[in-house]
């Protein structure tokens, strides 16, 4: 079993308020659907765009770049704001910060259904803000009200995340022709499952929650993430990985409707893509309570996605679901891997909270270079090879840094 990180120091105490024995039972059984509902909803109002990005550009005339800067926005707010949340937690609190996101997402997604593009592009920017501060914030609860069960809860969050994203990448057409929505509706339709996560938090608002700030004197000794060669190991392995999947999921439809395959199947292979990545991040809930450490997941992890790269330079469309099985898989396990050791390499919910947003800011404005980087060499050479051969490339530093983030080592308390 992996060693629990240390408990906090009387010092500290104050940071981790309310103990973890009140999430036992009932309670602690609401706390954690809420959470995991949440998860749900921090990528429905990003990939819901994509399946509609054609439908939107033909209604409102939308430029190819502005395409990818509405497609891109979210992400560049996941790096840029991220270092923001934790001193909004300190602020109002966890739980409370939590509840504002989920409502902020909730107007951000219904801005979306006004007409115009200003609403468009305004509604993604406060989608990509509530997004970008709850991916910190959730980390930081887990570890604060689930310490005993912190694996088993990431992997969990792990799995609803991606169950969020195959379920808008698969039903948000769908839906929005069954229903005569349109576009606008069908984008929209959303905010009805982060306004029911909004809900659903409301008992968690009733409660006791003291801000994560470290008590007078405590924090003097506190040595700075930026100096701590653990804390950048866990900044690499996030940004990498998320590199390689928002890469992926931006340019694999393109690239196999290049070498002939017909355009709805390529686009059906990100929903597999999808599908696998639950799959990888339910093995890591399933392994992660039988090992002491994350490494060989990480590496395991960072193998299947090598291995898929290299697939798709040999034989892109032969192997194609082969090749996204692999890519989903092992995103799967890195996504987990990744999420995971912030919360096991902290040894409270306020270093929780600190490396969450390090590793999420720095890690999403590495992952925000992916599509751009691959589609500026695809350019340049006219071809797939370059761009793949890239990616393969970063999968050295990523092993690496997930071998180092992966050993059961903690940062400074």
């Amino acid at each position: 079993m992996p060693q629990s990180a240390p408990t906090p120091t009387s010092t500290s105490a104050s940071t981790t308020s309310p103990n973890p024995a009140t999430t036992a039972g009932a309670t602690g059984g609401l706390l954690a659907a809420g959470v995991l509902l949440i998860a749900m909803n921090l990528r429905p109002g990003v990939v819901s765009v994509s399946p509609e990005l054609d439908t939107i550009r033909r209604s409102t005339g939308l430029s190819g770049s502005l395409a990818g800067l509405l497609t891109t926005l979210p992400i560049l707010c996941f790096g840029l704001l991220a270092p923001f949340a934790a001193k909004l937690s300190r602020r109002i609190g966890m739980t409370r910060a939590l509840g504002a996101m989920m409502a902020l997402l909730t107007a951000g997604i219904a801005l979306r259904l006004a007409p115009g593009l200003p609403a468009l592009f305004a509604g993604t920017v406060l989608i990509g803000a509530a997004i970008s501060l709850s991916n910190v914030l959730v980390p930081s609860v887990i570890k604060r009200n689930f310490e005993r069960r912190t694996g088993l809860m990431m992997g969990l969050y792990s799995v609803a995340l991606f169950c969020g994203a195959a379920l808008a990448a698969g039903v948000t057409v769908p839906l929005g022709d069954a229903l005569g929505l349109g576009w606008r509706g069908a984008i929209g339709v959303w905010a009805v499952l982060s306004a029911l996560a909004l809900v659903l938090w409301i008992p968690q608002l009733r409660r006791s929650d003291a801000p994560p700030v470290v008590a007078p004197g405590a924090g003097a000794s506190r040595t700075p993430l930026r100096r701590s060669p653990l804390a950048w190991k866990i900044t690499l392995l996030m940004g990498l990985q998320s590199l390689q999947y928002y890469a992926c999921a931006a340019w694999i439809p393109a690239m196999l409707t290049s070498q002939g395959m017909d355009g709805a199947q390529a686009g059906w292979m990100l929903s597999v893509m999808s599908l696998a990545g639950i799959a990888g991040s339910l093995a890591f809930t399933a392994l992660v309570g039988r090992s002491s450490n994350q490494v060989t997941l990480g590496l395991t992890g960072t193998l299947l996605v090598l291995g898929s790269v290299l697939g798709l330079l040999v034989a892109p469309v032969g192997g194609a679901y082969a090749w996204m099985l692999m890519q989903g898989f092992g995103c799967g396990l890195l996504i987990s891997t990744a999420l995971a050791v912030i919360v096991l390499r902290s040894p409270d919910a306020a270093r929780a909270a600190e490396m969450s947003g390090m590793a999420q800011s720095v890690g999403y404005l590495l992952a925000a270079a992916g599509p751009f980087l691959l589609g500026a060499l695809h350019d340049a050479t006219d071809g797939w090879t370059v761009p793949l051969v890239m990616l393969a490339v970063l999968c050295v530093p990523m092993g690496l840094a997930g071998v180092g983030a992966g050993r059961n080592r903690h940062l400074e308390a």
